[in-house]
């Protein structure tokens, strides 16, 4: 059934428009052909993920800073793997990963297509947690600034997700009412969860349809957004 009070959607970037799980591979993987052969990105990626993910997590609570989640999510990962490496090494691979990361910009399937749709009828904004100036660069290479008309990072509202006054700027920043917007995302605690508990409504987007609690509005392909929005 469509919402229709609602004027404003927030969109989160990584692992909802912007397919980071692929692009963060390709980045890899272009960093160990150049500099470090004997890794298989394969492998280091089924260690990484996981490790990034605990990270990330760490970094939204603040039990960590930029600098240590960028070091740390790749030390633990070579120590994963048994791989000997330098500590200069480990930070020269995340120097390298951040310039080249935003170079590979694939979209979830269906992404220009509703965002087509959407910004027809809605006004779009960003809210995320990510690097600002990674996150300028994401948008910017991928060719879809033009479809959002704010982008709230957590450097600007000092805060992280699921943090209320990251969403209150978010909604100040557009000028925006709680009850005519709605947050999309793929992290049930950061984004879903936020925003409920923020009180604006929500939709999870669930591509590798994880178990989720009951009474969560999800969707599995971001066209599905149409049957709501």
């Amino acid at each position: 059934m469509k919402n229709k009070s609602i004027q404003h959607i927030f969109f989160d970037l990584d692992h909802t428009l912007w397919d980071f799980d692929k692009n963060s591979e390709m980045a890899f993987d272009t960093i160990f052909k150049q500099h470090h052969p004997e890794i298989a990105t394969v492998h280091f990626i089924e260690k990484y993920a996981p490790i990034n993910q605990a990270c990330w997590k760490l970094y939204q609570y603040d039990k960590i800073t930029h600098e240590e989640l960028r070091y740390k999510r790749l030390k633990d990962t070579f120590d994963a793997l048994d791989y000997v490496i330098s500590d200069e090494a480990v930070h020269q691979i995340a120097d390298d990963y951040i310039a080249l990361l935003p170079d590979n910009n694939h979209l979830f399937d269906g992404a220009i297509e509703i965002l087509d749709y959407l910004s027809s009828h809605y006004q779009l904004h960003i809210i995320t947690n990510g690097f600002a100036g990674v996150q300028y660069k994401k948008i910017a290479n991928s060719k879809i600034e033009t479809y959002f008309k704010t982008i709230t990072n957590s450097e600007m509202a000092g805060v992280k997700k699921p943090n209320p006054i990251i969403f209150q700027h978010a909604l100040d920043l557009a000028q925006a009412k709680k009850e005519h917007s709605i947050m999309i995302g793929d992290c049930l605690e950061a984004d879903v969860r936020g925003a409920l508990d923020f009180g604006i409504e929500a939709i999870f987007f669930n591509p590798n349809n994880v178990q989720s609690p009951d009474g969560i509005c999800q969707i599995n392909h971001l066209l599905e957004l149409k049957n709501y929005l």
